[in-house]
């Protein structure tokens, strides 16, 4: 029981943007905050402080984060910013010379530094309870879990290096110890995330590392083996396409893991891949596609691509569009190119692709990718799939095959007379199929 004068437990509203990664950082600091005693609140107005996890990587999503912290100030007054934003504060404290503090990303203890400052831990060790797995922001049934921070690359384009810094791996049996407290707390799908997941271990020599008894090396092949091990969903993200993932995918093929990797390959042209600074072989990128396949037809690849990058020509953009179509990409996100500040693609001295050009080739880009993805959807017709259910409706629940990751694939509409819980995995004969949805009824 609590002491009779103990001090109400301070109150913090948290903004999480951004991507995946973004959002275990975000998932880190709240663990932390929790266990501390904070609670947590929906609201600005009432808060002690409120805490935004920022995005910048484009203008865009910066133009977001300041939004949001113009949100909080207004609204409570307290206000503490960190994410990659505040790795370049000078726009934010320009913008909002106010606000308590702003840190970079990953910088969990300075920003816990700053909470403490302004709103003092209250900590009841008898009802202050926080699960082993740490507080989750997704759905109790899938979780995103980070093998690596930072980035060795240095795409022309992007410039979360400067933000993130270099490629820093977590030890195989650290990662593996994570895994099994979210699967001990019931999660199903494991969602795999880093800025290089095929370049785990590298930063370490891929170091031994041991778990349950048996030491594995910490690198992807290993580490796919082990996640393996765990009976669950395990989903491949942000993997590039180097000769060694090859080795993963008979795993795929066995059902180890599932057969579904997340590839950003961004362009197809070798003149725009170069000036991108990226891997510029488009042949043996569809010869490794194809050998792929052979081992694991069932595999599934999403990407995501940019138009409109300088000096993209027309003859460029149609060697993309004949990659589709050759790649079976199923699954593409396609973006507008869009310059940020202190990228290396601003210095290249390239022609610059007019904004109505653009706008043609993504629109063109989004119907031949509709085109593609409608050909995989409809030889699924008169199938039956497992299906992870997300969401249950009365009649008919919302769940995703293995194809589909949260949030960015498609969805499956099963029909179903019996109740649903989120989480459950259940056989679906797929009966008709959309663009990017298939519609079906569970056994």
């Amino acid at each position: 029981m609590s002491a009779p004068d103990a001090r109400p437990a301070p109150k913090v509203s948290f903004v999480s943007l951004g991507c995946p990664k973004a959002l275990v950082d975000s998932e880190r600091i709240i663990t932390r905050l929790r266990a501390e005693g904070y609670e947590l609140t929906r609201t600005h107005a009432g808060a002690d402080l409120v805490i935004v996890n920022t995005c910048g990587f484009l203008d865009s999503a910066k133009q977001e984060s300041l939004e949001a912290i113009g949100t909080a100030m207004n609204e409570n007054g307290k206000v503490i910013v960190t994410g990659c934003m505040g790795a370049e504060p000078e726009q934010i404290a320009e913008r909002f010379p106010n606000v308590l503090a702003i840190t970079g990303p990953q910088q969990y203890e300075s920003v816990l530094e700053k909470v403490h400052l302004a709103a003092p831990p209250s900590h009841d060790p008898f009802i202050d309870l926080v699960p082993p797995q740490g507080i989750k922001l997704t759905p109790r049934h899938y979780a995103y879990l980070k093998i690596s921070e930072g980035c060795n690359n240095r795409c022309s384009f992007c410039i979360i290096p400067k933000l993130r810094g270099d490629l820093v791996s977590r030890p195989l049996g650290d990662v593996m110890r994570e895994a099994e407290k979210l699967v001990s707390a019931g999660v199903k799908e494991l969602l795999v995330i880093s800025q290089d997941t095929s370049a785990y271990g590298i930063d370490l020599k891929y170091a031994e590392s041991s778990w349950r008894g048996q030491d594995y090396r910490t690198r992807f092949l290993d580490l796919s083996q082990a996640l393996g091990e765990l009976g669950v969903w395990v989903r491949m993200h942000y993997v590039y396409p180097y000769p060694h993932v090859d080795a993963v995918i008979p795993l795929m093929a066995e059902g180890k893991i599932l057969p579904y990797l997340d590839i950003p390959f961004q362009h197809a042209s070798p003149t725009v891949l170069k000036a991108m600074r990226r891997p510029a072989s488009q042949e043996k990128t569809l010869e490794r596609i194809r050998a792929w396949r052979s081992i694991c037809p069932e595999l599934t690849l999403r990407s995501t691509f940019i138009v409109g990058f300088p000096g993209e020509t027309d003859e460029d953009f149609e060697m993309l569009l004949d990659f589709l179509d050759e790649a079976k990409i199923e699954r593409a996100g396609c973006f507008k190119y869009e310059p940020v500040k202190g990228a290396a693609a601003n210095d290249l001295g390239l022609p610059v692709v007019p904004n109505e050009v653009m706008a043609i080739r993504h629109k063109r880009f989004m119907e031949k990718q509709q085109q593609v993805s409608a050909r995989r959807q409809k030889a699924k017709v008169g199938r039956r799939i497992q299906v992870i259910i997300d969401e249950m409706g009365t009649t008919v629940a919302k769940g995703r095959s293995k194809a589909d990751a949260p949030e960015i694939d498609g969805n499956v509409y099963v029909s179903t007379k019996r109740p649903l819980r989120p989480g459950d995995i259940v056989s679906v004969r797929i009966d008709r199929a959309d663009a990017y949805d298939l519609h079906g009824t569970a056994a």
